[in-house]
């Protein structure tokens, strides 16, 4: 997905871009090690049902897919003209806003994503429009990126 190089304009250059977090993987990651913790029984004893084990990963397998989709369908640039936003696969939806009507770009983080490098981003424009990014990584370098093109 090139959404972004696909979209810019003349003269226009990529200066930062912004990826969501691999903490997205982390509900297929812990199924799929609970899908390994019934494993051991049923090695040891064969009691434990295999339909439940199918199942387990089964729904590892939806989610680790869904996770991999909605990172490698997510786009998040700084260039040296407009913030572009851009979220989905099938349906899409973008926010692209000139350098010098975008407001303020505020971060929130709680205790993990300050330990991890991930939070909140919301980026407003003028007349108030409203933007949030969830599970977004290292997303102080972003506005920082942001804040070096506005002059703000």
């Amino acid at each position: 997905m090139c959404y972004v190089e696909d979209n810019l304009n003349v003269n226009e250059s990529v200066l930062h871009r912004a990826t969501l977090h691999w903490i997205i993987y982390l509900p297929g990651i812990l199924l799929l090690l609970l899908g390994l913790l019934f494993l051991w029984p049923i090695f040891r004893t064969h009691n434990l049902p295999r339909p439940v084990l199918g199942i387990i990963w089964s729904l590892a397998l939806i989610q680790l897919f869904s996770a991999f989709i909605r990172g490698w369908a997510t786009e998040m640039a700084v260039t040296n003209r407009r913030v572009i936003l851009k979220t989905g696969l099938i349906s899409r939806r973008t926010i692209e806003l000139n350098l010098d009507k975008v407001e303020n770009v505020s971060i929130d983080q709680t205790v993990l994503g300050r330990i991890l490098g991930f939070g909140s981003m919301t980026v407003v424009g003028t007349g108030g429009s409203r933007e949030t990014f969830s599970v977004v990584a290292k997303p102080l370098l972003f506005r920082k990126a942001v804040q070096a093109q506005s002059g703000k």
